[in-house]
């Protein structure tokens, strides 16, 4: 919603304030929504950092800059300003209620694997071949 390549660039720049480190950034691609109401297409991209924050300190901060983005969570999979992931965390597996990583259906969704590949492809390719 929004100028959505904006709102993108100012939660990467957001991201880099908390001295959150960004070492790559995909190409940022338009997609149609998977799930939830009819709705506009989606931007999306996938962006590398490097942090010293733990997982659960990470999604405090991202969910933090969700919302001075003007995120409102009031339909599931419904139209929003942004939307910022967490799909992977160094080789760590984290389930709490709060937080699931590896992100539980990244593997399902082109709009993920498409920037994900542009930026890591063994990785990607690593990761598809391990849930076959």
């Amino acid at each position: 919603m929004g100028n959505r390549e904006d709102t993108i660039n100012k939660a990467i720049s957001r991201l880099k304030e908390t001295g959150i480190a960004i070492l790559a950034c995909s190409t940022i691609i338009e997609t149609d929504p998977v799930g939830g109401p009819r709705q506009s297409k989606f931007l999306n991209a996938v962006v590398k950092i490097q942090t010293d924050l733990t997982p659960e300190q990470l999604l405090l901060e991202t969910q933090a800059i969700e919302n001075q983005l003007g995120r409102v969570r009031e339909i599931l999979n419904g139209p929003r300003t942004m939307d910022i992931d967490i799909l992977l965390y160094d080789e760590q597996i984290v389930k709490t209620q709060k937080l699931t990583i590896p992100h539980p259906r990244m593997l399902e969704r082109d709009f993920v694997l498409t920037p994900l590949r542009e930026i890591a492809p063994e990785l990607t390719e690593r990761l598809i071949h391990a849930r076959h």
